[in-house]
């Protein structure tokens, strides 16, 4: 691979303030952007999903642990497959710990297709503690159009779903698939895509994350 031009530290400050004000001006247009996104319109969910959890069987209402808001991480695992997919399992070795979304009202869960008995030992084998649950005996997948019929047989994409709770009811608020994903991970990027956003009202300062009451 050849080496960027070469050049004076003046030089490369002259350029780094020229990038700078791009970056400055794609900032700008993301926050009105996410501004537009907690404006979508939301769509109340009647149907009674019911997953398969290491504490048995829970709803969707189950994983909100309580809170508010709640980020769904699609993750790829066919009821077939041994391993959970590679990509997938890369995005989710970037999720920090989740205190920092607890704090914001917010809960995270990741869901796949295969049963929970092929979940449980690769999860175990990436060390992983996150919440995760089996989809394999409802229509979540569908739905959520993260599983896909081609050609016949099912395909899944990766995906993240959010959802935002009022008493009992719960509405779906966004969704994204595929490369949609790649810019995510970090807590205020998954924030950004709830309709609360980064601040939603009673959030708490940015603490260790052995520092918050909830």
């Amino acid at each position: 691979m050849r080496l960027p031009e070469i050049v004076s530290r003046e030089q490369w400050r002259a350029a780094r303030a020229e990038l700078l004000a791009k970056e400055e001006a794609v900032r700008r247009a993301r926050d009105v952007l996410n501004a537009e996104r907690r404006r979508l319109p939301v769509v109340e969910i009647d149907t009674e999903y019911v997953f398969e959890g290491g504490d048995g069987k829970a709803t969707l209402l189950d994983l909100f642990e309580g809170r508010r808001q709640l980020v769904v991480h699609h993750f790829m695992f066919a009821p077939e497959w041994d391993a959970g997919c590679p990509d997938c399992s890369a995005f989710l070795d970037q999720i920090g710990h989740l205190a920092h979304l607890h704090a914001r009202g917010t809960s995270f869960a990741v869901v796949s297709r295969a049963p929970f008995t092929r979940i449980l030992p690769f999860k175990a084998r990436m060390g992983w503690t996150l919440p995760w649950f089996s989809s394999c005996d409802n229509d979540f997948n569908r739905d959520f159009e993260v599983t896909l019929e081609r050609d016949g047989t099912l395909a899944d994409r990766a995906g993240i779903s959010c959802f935002l709770r009022e008493h009992d009811r719960v509405f779906h608020t966004y969704s994204a698939y595929e490369n949609g994903l790649d810019a995510l991970g970090s807590v205020p990027s998954l924030l950004d895509l709830t309709a609360l956003g980064r601040t939603p009202e009673g959030s708490d300062r940015v603490r260790h994350h052995d520092e918050y009451d909830c």
